[in-house]
Parts: C-alpha cells; structure tokens; sequence
C-alpha cells in the first residue's frame, strides 16, 4: 500500500531506509527500531513485508549485488580485448562506486548473507551465473596466453583489490580518487593479471 505522504510503498520506503542506516551504522549496529523510524513504518507495515532486519539485508545485499554484476558483465562483454577489458572493469567499478556509494559500502563492508539467511540462496545462485558469465570471458584470452590462469578468489584480488582499497579511504573521506589513481589503478590490475 503506497503512503500518500510520499508515493513510495512501506517495502521501498523500508529498503530506502535500510540503506541509509546500513550505510551508515554497519548492518550489525542497526536497530529494528531505527529502520523503523527510518523508513517511517508502522510495526505492522514492517513485518508485512519482512521478518527480520536480517529479512530486509538480505534482500537489500541480493539486489545491490544483482545490480554491480549486471553493470559489471554489461561492461566486461563490450570488451573483445583482454586488456581493455581488464582496464574498463577497474573503472566501471570505481564509476560504479562513486554513483551508489551507500550500495557500495554494503558490498565492501559487510558479510553477505550465508547460503541458509535470507537473500543467501539468491546470493548464492547469483554468484555462481556471475563467475561463469566472467569466466567465459576469460577462458579465451587465457587459451590465447593473454592472460593469467588463475582461481576466482585470487582473480577479484588482483583485479580490483587495490581499487576496494581505494574505495575505503574515499567512503572514509580520507581520499578523492583522482582520474589519473583511477588510470593506475586500471593499469596495475592489467600488468597483475596478463601473462608475462
């Protein structure tokens, strides 16, 4: 039921609201109570829509998550060059940060929701279609000798460790990343990840 006050339903409003003192507090430190009064629903309204403040992060984490790797293999597959593809990802994903930045620092800051907590078989599915979407893009320039073989986990750090790191200090206001961070950055993930 939308409110008329605002024109948005209680689940967006809540979702809204869930964002916000996520971004802020950490998901931990976040109070049933406070999303409420964030969001401005009744008790009623909330557990209408969610069970658990666990309910709403879950599925707060699973359509931030569906939303980065959309954009993410969006840009990766418009790349037929290893390294430009390599290089466009690191900015699309700063790009990407700097435009959701409180959808951003759920993604670096907190834990996604285990396979058994809600959103986690989401999650979940949405991890193994993503790695594979990835990989097919990967497997021919590895065939070629272009770039490196190597496992999932050691693939996002070497390509975008240095760029989450980069992301923490700007979120922590301790540093604007400038084009030319952003071009390096781009550049190191490229020379970690191509064949020597």
């Amino acid at each position: 039921m939308k409110s008329p006050k605002s024109g948005r339903d209680g689940r967006t409003r809540i979702i809204e609201g869930a964002l916000r003192r996520f971004s802020q507090d950490g998901v931990s430190a976040t109070t049933l109570a406070s999303l409420r009064e964030e969001s401005g629903v009744s008790v009623g309204s909330f557990y209408h829509h969610f069970a658990s403040k666990e309910h709403v992060f879950g599925v707060l984490y699973s359509e931030t998550l569906e939303m980065y790797q959309a954009a993410f293999v969006g840009e990766l597959t418009r790349h037929a060059d290893a390294q430009n593809g390599i290089e466009a990802i690191v900015a699309m994903h700063m790009a990407w940060c700097g435009e959701h930045p409180e959808r951003a620092r759920l993604l670096i800051s907190e834990r996604p929701p285990r396979r058994e907590d809600p959103g986690g078989p989401e999650v979940h599915e949405a991890r193994r279609a993503f790695f594979r979407r990835v990989s097919d893009w990967w497997r021919p320039h590895m065939k070629n000798g272009l770039l490196r073989p190597v496992d999932a986990t050691m693939c996002y750090v070497l390509w975008l460790g240095p760029a989450q790191e980069m992301c923490r200090l700007w979120f922590a206001g301790a540093h604007q990343p400038t084009k030319e961070e952003i071009r390096g950055l781009s550049e190191a993930a490229w020379n970690s990840l191509r064949m020597p």
